[in-house]
């Protein structure tokens, strides 16, 4: 199984986030990232978040989730930035709707804990803890988008994304520039990597030999 595309979910996700963050100062392409969670529909969601980061995206991807039935988590270094996460998210997100959170000064055991990830946001003005968080995450089987944010200084994703095959990247030169990639479905990573096989099948009646590839 692959990933869809859904423009209309994503469109929808788009208009909602424009609304849900057009009172924050700091916008950060939160409606691009909201459009790519739901139209990829995304149904495990998980971001990195630090002290002081701003919380649009955050908002954005709690849009996607609603959109697509997702579970939201967001995962903070300390009970500081925990705090500050909650009363943020609440004052800009539906109350009844938010985000689970789980606190880890070291994301690596909390990554390999969240099976099935396929939409994965992580910030890289915390180099450490977001590629901690790209080395360790449990991609599902249908493949993955993976979004740095703040990535223009130093981010390569044959370094942080060694084991799994990227499909594609790109990069937008917007609030710090953001990369994005597509990771590989697990089972067409298999189906590519998968040697061969050669089979040989002879006619009774006629005597000819047919060889299938397989």
């Amino acid at each position: 199984m692959k990933l869809v595309w859904s423009p209309e979910t994503a469109s929808k996700a788009y208009l909602d986030t424009v609304k849900s963050c057009q009172n924050l100062e700091t916008p950060d392409a939160a409606e691009l990232i909201s459009a790519m969670a739901a139209g990829w529909n995304a149904k495990l969601i998980v971001e990195t978040l630090s002290y002081g980061d701003p919380i649009a995206s955050s908002v954005g991807l709690n849009v996607a989730s609603q959109y697509t039935n997702a579970k939201h988590i967001c995962i903070v270094q300390n009970t500081l930035s925990e705090s500050a996460y909650l009363q943020a998210i609440q004052e800009a997100s539906s109350p009844l709707n938010l985000p689970e959170t789980i606190v880890a000064e070291e994301p690596q055991s909390v990554m390999k804990e969240i099976q099935g990830i396929d939409f994965l946001v992580v910030d890289w003005r915390n180099k450490e803890f977001a590629a901690g968080a790209l080395r360790n995450a449990a991609f599902g089987s249908r493949g993955a988008v993976v979004v740095c944010r703040n990535g223009s200084s130093g981010f390569c994703w044959t370094k942080t994304l060694r084991d799994r095959k990227v499909v594609r990247t790109v990069t937008l030169p917007v609030t710090g520039g953001i990369e994005i990639a597509h990771v590989a479905a697990r089972n067409s990573e298999k189906s590519e990597n998968k040697k061969r096989r050669w089979i040989t099948h002879v006619d009774q009646r006629s005597g000819e030999e047919h060889v299938f590839s397989i």
